[in-house]
């Protein structure tokens, strides 16, 4: 599991690293002793003094914003350091560099069938972030890869499981950006929970018929479209001319009867429903001349 790992601040570390050098080249002449005992003394002292200097500051290390140091000793994992700054930790320890800032990651386009069967062309944008860092170095071998082809993978399976358009009620589809975008993201949370990482959001980028059907399902789309507006058409033509009717009764402009009702009502319906406009043909003679 993520921990953190032992540190200490990294200058007064430097200041006992060159306390130490200077000790070991002036002590031995200062402790007295023959002109050989002294050299032997320098000759001893330094080096050892540069090792051990050496084998401590090899614990120094510096922490970026936003960034973390995975720590590894002979193997072991010892923790890791998230706080920026100049740090010093365990000695002869490998510390990798994690980056823990925000990524974004953007599919190619895929081509897939979604819920009809039909080829559609899709992708998305995946924007996530390292939140465990022992998984993202442990875990998987490559953290980013494994994001980018779980997030790959994830966008198919959403894909054939909505289809490209809803043409019955209360059934969602591809194109309703917010409902497929939820469900995307709480789908690649779940994938890539092994690797560490958190996907903060996701959002279909490229939506579109594949090339192949693309010209039939745009006819497809006109014609429900007209079909849609032809009935709103009918429907409220039928409401206006029920309405006159009801008016030419009630105040009695006219009395028709029967026939004469079903021509009135069959010339307005040409009149409201018709593309064009409707040429007038006035009547010089009587109402039933």
């Amino acid at each position: 599991m993520d921990r953190k790992a032992f540190r200490i601040s990294g200058f007064p570390v430097v200041l006992l690293l060159l306390a130490l050098v200077l000790i070991g080249s002036i002590l031995p002449p200062v402790l007295g002793g023959t002109e050989e005992q002294k050299v032997i003394g320098v000759v001893v002292g330094l080096p050892l003094s540069v090792i051990i200097a050496a084998v401590i500051g090899s614990g120094l290390t510096v922490v970026n914003p936003n960034q973390a140091r995975v720590v590894q000793f002979f193997g072991r994992y010892v923790g890791t350091i998230t706080e920026p700054g100049f740090h010093c930790t365990v000695p002869l320890s490998i510390k990798h560099k994690l980056s823990q800032r925000v990524h974004n990651f953007e599919t190619d386009r895929l081509k897939v069938s979604d819920a009809d069967g039909n080829p559609v062309e899709i992708a998305c944008v995946v924007v996530w972030r390292v939140v465990d860092t022992y998984k993202a170095s442990f875990g998987v071998a490559d953290h980013g890869d494994y994001v980018a082809v779980q997030s790959e993978a994830a966008v198919r399976h959403l894909a054939t499981s909505y289809p490209y358009d809803a043409h019955e009620s209360g059934r969602a589809s591809l194109r309703e950006g917010n409902v497929v975008s939820e469900e995307l993201t709480n789908e690649l949370r779940e994938r890539v929970e092994l690797a560490g990482v958190e996907v903060l959001e996701s959002r279909i980028t490229h939506l579109a018929y594949a090339p192949e059907i693309a010209h039939a399902m745009l006819a497809r789309q006109q014609a429900n479209a007209v079909v849609s507006a032809r009935f709103k058409i009918v429907e409220g033509a039928v409401g206006m001319v029920s309405n006159a009717l009801e008016r030419l009764r009630d105040e009695d402009v006219v009395e028709l009867d029967e026939e004469r009702k079903a021509q009135m009502v069959s010339n307005l319906l040409v009149v409201l429903c018709g593309d064009r406009a409707a040429q007038p043909v006035v009547n010089a003679g009587s109402l039933y001349g």
